[in-house]
């Protein structure tokens, strides 16, 4: 098996400016966009406090805002997904855990933004098993992969090992199939197609064909390549 090149050299992006690059994907005018667990929570922080942007957790709440620091202000009915407490914005609306799934799985959310173990070339996502590790239940996740209309995830390229995590097939247990159109990485920005990856964005510092040799699948590059901008 042929080792893939770890770049060691190679600048990339941490997990905070990973999430301010996904803060970029959020529009205002009324759609609804769900924040998962790990990185994608700190896409809150990133958010203009004058713009219309409507976030939700799975826990209850819509039209939240950053992550609370100080305990004394913090309302502990008022958390993301991962239970940190979050600002109220004018217009917040609290409902129950059922009601909030019932906006899950009646296709109310536009956007997801979650994390990932893995990417298939068609889409398929692994996010919730790692192997070797003792794992809870499926959780929201699956509801939020299956469900909303558009899937982004946020990942490093690659394991620490250096294995890449975008892979023409999934290794590892599936948490929903071809549910997943946008990856952005710690060194790219890539497209998932109906006739493949098109790679849309590299972090200064790579070139394609370096993130090509990180990436299994075939990436088609776009001929309005950008570099990514924070």
């Amino acid at each position: 098996m042929l080792s893939t090149p770890r770049f060691e050299d190679k600048p990339r992006l941490d997990d905070w400016a990973m999430a301010m690059r996904a803060a970029q994907e959020l529009e205002e005018g009324g759609k609804v966009f769900n924040l998962g667990f790990g990185i994608p929570m700190l896409i809150s922080s990133f958010v203009d406090r004058d713009a219309e942007v409507l976030l939700h957790s799975e826990n209850g709440v819509i039209g939240f805002g950053p992550v609370i620091e100080d305990p004394e202000r913090a309302d502990r009915y008022c958390i993301n997904g991962g239970g940190q407490p979050v600002e109220k914005r004018p217009g917040v609306a609290f409902m129950s855990h059922e009601e909030s799934f019932a906006l899950i799985r009646g296709g109310w959310v536009d956007v997801t933004f979650l994390g990932a173990l893995q990417v298939a070339a068609n889409g398929d996502l692994a996010n919730w098993k790692v192997p070797g590790k003792i794992s809870g239940a499926l959780g929201g996740g699956q509801d939020l992969a299956f469900c909303a209309k558009s899937v982004v995830c946020i990942t490093t390229h690659q394991t620490k090992d250096g294995t890449p995590k975008i892979v023409n097939r999934l290794s590892l247990d599936i948490t929903a199939p071809a549910c997943v159109r946008r990856i952005i990485s710690d060194i790219a920005v890539i497209d998932i197609n109906p006739d493949g990856l098109v790679l849309r964005e590299v972090l200064p510092g790579w070139t394609p064909d370096e993130v090509q040799q990180v990436t299994e699948p075939e990436l088609s590059v776009a001929s309005d390549l950008l570099e990514m901008a924070l």
